[in-house]
Order: structure tokens, then C-alpha cells, then sequence
């Protein structure tokens, strides 16, 4: 049995909480699409830990956690994140024995970042609202078949004649649009040639590793970073991220067939928030801005890439319906429903109106998602319980177990996780995914 975990909101849904929780039941953990652009925040015994691009999973002893190639692979980062799980004592094998990198997930380099930065200040008014970590300028490289790739690290030839092509093409934009300094390629040469004699023992066939696994029915959890909402082609675009976020997006970003996955898990907050900029139709925070800053505070709703405060709304039932049938979701995990304690009502919203129409949809043309406002249904909140206590779903308040049945019903898929809490105990496992036939 094979697992994907996918965000089914605009991200920082809770993701890397479920995936360590559901690493206990896998031998590979993988990330497949993304880049350091995504943070999942761990806390175990207390203990907090973020990771950008090693998946979830490493913190569970004798997991294998694989960077696919899908992913867009910032060296430095990576390095920083082994040398924080070492310095923890969170590793119980070298690292090179239970991270393995592929060798086709393509390179950040340093270029990409400052061409994001420099995008993102031109823009002004009108920016995306990127983590400027340069995760969109290397997905255009890759598109445009000019991406180095890890495997070029370790060929010089390879790497001087990439190396050459991209950053001629990138030296005019930056002379004659940004007015920049240009790119010097030999420093940049030295650097690749560094980080590809450091990198060699982590690098390896993924794909071929996954393909061994499947064959000899070894359990995989799938790792997705950002959101369904983010999807390059099925979220909120132009304001999205550079990847496919959705579960489709596991079989080019890993090299596996779609049989590889048997369960789908959609991760979402029992409200809804957003970082950078964008539409969000149940955004609260001009509406009722003492409540979006009440679950900000309790939620600790800033960003665990950026530190950025995120923007904070109401359930949207109608994009978490439409992120359930993009990702054929077969189970949800909600998270965070312990924010909402003690509140004395709350919305959900289950439809949008658009000048004199309603919709049931969520609409494609980003002025039309713009212009949305909110039909909402107000249910009774749940006041405070002892989650420690509770053991199933029939123990819950009346009030919550009605709020969660309100999403099943309208969404069409079962909650098979409740989170009470950010530690890994604090959870209620109401089905386990890798048990299911």
C-alpha cells in the first residue's frame, strides 16, 4: 500500500506533522515536486524542527527519504538541513546512507535566486509574491532545456558548456533590463564543481530505487510540498507556484506509473489561510479583522519558509471540494481544528456569488476569482474539550463532530486524521491509509 500526501488548500496545511506520522508505516518517504520553498514544521517530544527539502520522514529511524526528480535541488540548502539533523542527533545512519538525491532533479543556482529577487522588486505593486529562494527562474530553465541538472555537477565538460549557455542569455537581462552587474562564469564554475564532489554520495537513481520498490511491494509515502491551490496549472494562477503541487504531478515528478499510488490524502485546516499574494475568496482579515487576528496569534500562522503572517479566512468548502476531485482525494486529514476551540460560531462557506450569479465552482479566470464574495453557512462552534481523552471521533463535542461530518458530506470524502495539536501525540488516526485495501 502507497501513499500521497498533498496540501488541499494554498499550502501550510500542517503536511510535514502527517507525513512523519504516516512515515512509521513506510520504508521511503519522498518528495516529488517543489523546491526550499515549501517549510515543514515537525514538532516531536517538544522538539521543533523545519525542513525545506529533506522529506518529513528522516526524523523515523531506518526510513529512506528520497529528493525525486521533480524536484528543483538547491545544494546549499540541502547541506544546511544534513548538518542541522547531525548537529540534533537526529540521524541513526550517515546521511548519505538515508538521503538520496536524483540525479536529474535539476540545480538552483545562485543566479536563479537573484533574478527572482530582482523580478519580484521590479514588479512592485504587481508581484507574485514569491519565497525568492529562485524556485520559479529554475523550473523556466528546465522548461526551456537550458536546467543543469545534478548528474552535470560531476561532468566538467557538461557543466562549463551549461553553465555558459545559461548565463549568457541571463547576463543580457540583467546588463540591459536590471541594470545588474553580470554573472562572472568561472567563480560559478568552481562552486558547481564543489558542491558535485560533495553531493556524490547522496546522488542516485531515484526512479530505478522506486521502481525496485514497488516490485518488491516495500511501502512508499509520497510527499507533496505547497498546495493544491498553487498548482501551476489547476490553482489560482497567475499567483501559484512553478510545479505540479497535485497528485498527478507524483508520476512525472518520480519516473512511476499511476498504479504506484493507492491512497490519496489531502491535508486542510478546519479555516483557510494564505501567504504572498493572490486572490481568497474567504479572506477575513478586512471583514473581521479581530477574529483573522485571533487565529493568526493562536495558529501561529506565519510562514515557516519566509516568517511571512499569513492571510487568514474562513473554510472554503467549494476549493476544497474542487481539491478533492483534481487530486482524487481518498481520505482528509484536518488539522488545526484545536485553533477554533472555544469559539461560539463559525463559517464555512459552500458556494460564492458573482455579481447576480452563484456558483457551485470554483470559477478559472483569476479576475472572476477576484471578484468572488463568500455565501456562508454559520454553524455553532465546540467550545474546549481534553483532546488527551479522546480516543475516537464519537467522543468529540456534538458541535465539532457536526462541523467534520459537514465537510465529509460536502466534499464527498471521509476525515481519516484529526490533528488536536502541533506535537506528533496530539493526532486522532480515525483510519490509517496504509491499511487499507
Amino acid at each position: 500500500m502507497n501513499v500521497a500526501v498533498v496540501g488541499a488548500q494554498w499550502g501550510d496545511e500542517g503536511k510535514g506533522k502527517v507525513v512523519d506520522i504516516y512515515s512509521a508505516s513506510a520504508k521511503y518517504i519522498v518528495r516529488f515536486q517543489g523546491g526550499n520553498n515549501a517549510g515543514h514544521t515537525l514538532v516531536v517530544n517538544g522538539k521543533k524542527t523545519v525542513l525545506h527539502l529533506i522529506p518529513s520522514g528522516i526524523l523515523h529511524p531506518g526510513k529512506i527519504c528520497l529528493i525525486a526528480n521533480g524536484v528543483v535541488f538547491d545544494p546549499k540548502v540541502f547541506f544546511e538541513e544534513v548538518e542541522q539533523l547531525e548537529t540534533a542527533g537526529a540521524l541513526t545512519a550517515p546521511a548519505h546512507e538515508v538521503i538520496r538525491v536524483s540525479e536529474r532533479a535539476h540545480v538552483i543556482l545562485p543566479f536563479h535566486r537573484l533574478l527572482d529577487r530582482l523580478r519580484e522588486e521590479h514588479a512592485a505593486k504587481d508581484k507574485i509574491g514569491t519565497t525568492v529562494r529562485g524556485i520559479g527562474p529554475a523550473y523556466e530553465d528546465k522548461v526551456a532545456r537550458r536546467g543543469i541538472q545534478v548528474i552535470d555537477l560531476m561532468h566538467e565538460d557538461v557543466l562549463f558548456k551549461k553553465l555558459k549557455s545559461a548565463i549568457e542569455e541571463k547576463n543580457i537581462l540583467l546588463k540591459h533590463y536590471f541594470r545588474e552587474p553580470e554573472i562572472e562564469i568561472a567563480p560559478l564554475f568552481e562552486e558547481c564543481k564543489r558542491l558535485g564532489e560533495k553531493l556524490k554520495p547522496f546522488v542516485t537513481d531515484v526512479r530505478g530505487l522506486l521502481i525496485k520498490a514497488l516490485a518488491a511491494k516495500q511501502p512508499i509515502l509520497f510527499e507533496g510540498a505547497q498546495g493544491t491551490l498553487l498548482d501551476v496549472d489547476h490553482g489560482t494562477y497567475p499567483f501559484v507556484t512553478s510545479s505540479s503541487t497535485i497528485a498527478g504531478g507524483i508520476m512525472t515528478g518520480c519516473g512511476v506509473g499511476a498504479q504506484a499510488v493507492s491512497q490519496v490524502i489531502g491535508i486542510t485546516k478546519a479555516y483557510t489561510t494564505r501567504v504572498g499574494t493572490g486572490p481568497f475568496p474567504t479572506e477575513i482579515e478586512e471583514t473581521e479583522p479581530d477574529t483573522a487576528q485571533l487565529i493568526r496569534k493562536i495558529g501561529t500562522e506565519f510562514g515557516a519558509t519566509t516568517g511571512r503572517p499569513r492571510r487568514i479566512g474562513w473554510l472554503d468548502l467549494v476549493a476544497l471540494k474542487y481539491a478533492a476531485e483534481v487530486n482524487g482525494l481518498t481520505g482528509i486529514a484536518l488539522t488545526k481544528a484545536d485553533v477554533l476551540n472555544d469559539f461560539k460560531e463559525l463559517k464555512l462557506c459552500t458556494a460564492y456569488r458573482l455579481g447576480a450569479s452563484t456558483l457551485h465552482e470554483l470559477p478559472s479566470s483569476i479576475s472572476d476569482l477576484e471578484a468572488l464574495c463568500p455565501y456562508y453557512e454559520t454553524i455553532p462552534g465546540w467550545g474546549h474539550y481534553d483532546a488527551a481523552k479522546i480516543k475516537s471521533l464519537r467522543e468529540l463535542p456534538a458541535e465539532l463532530q457536526n462541523f467534520i461530518t459537514r465537510i465529509e458530506k460536502f466534499v464527498g470524502v471521509p476525515v481519516v486524521l484529526l490533528s488536536t495539536g502541533p506535537g506528533r501525540e496530539e493526532t486522532l488516526i480515525v483510519k490509517d491509509p496504509f491499511s487499507e485495501v
